[in-house]
């Protein structure tokens, strides 16, 4: 996608600070963190956002979620951290690229139930 932020990113035609990198994910500290760890996980594939999995991307995001497991464990997360997903303008997504927040490092308070 030409004018895709995630997109310009994985291709390193805009900065980020990588955390992770394989064949399916890459992996880099969000520029405006939450918490002490805030790593945005983004398939290499272009998927819009959640609505948009389906069997012939679905690999996609189970190699990020493998890769928040190793990312996690690679920031000493030993305590616990949180994996956020928004999707479509209503869920607070801004960028229109699949992509999970892991956020830890800290309590990060009462869990949503």
């Amino acid at each position: 996608m030409d004018n895709c932020l995630f997109c310009k990113i994985i291709a390193g035609d805009i900065p980020s600070t990588k955390v992770y990198e394989d064949e399916y994910v890459f992996a880099f500290r969000d520029i405006n963190p939450v918490a002490p760890v805030h790593v945005l996980v983004v398939p290499k594939q272009h998927i819009p956002c959640a609505d948009a999995v389906d069997s012939s991307n679905s690999l996609y995001v189970a190699k990020c979620f493998e890769a928040i497991a190793k990312i996690a464990k690679a920031e000493g997360l030993e305590n616990g951290y949180r994996v956020i997903n928004n999707c479509g303008e209503d869920g607070g997504q801004t960028v229109m690229h699949l992509h999970f927040h892991l956020i830890g490092g800290t309590d990060l308070g009462i869990a949503i139930r």
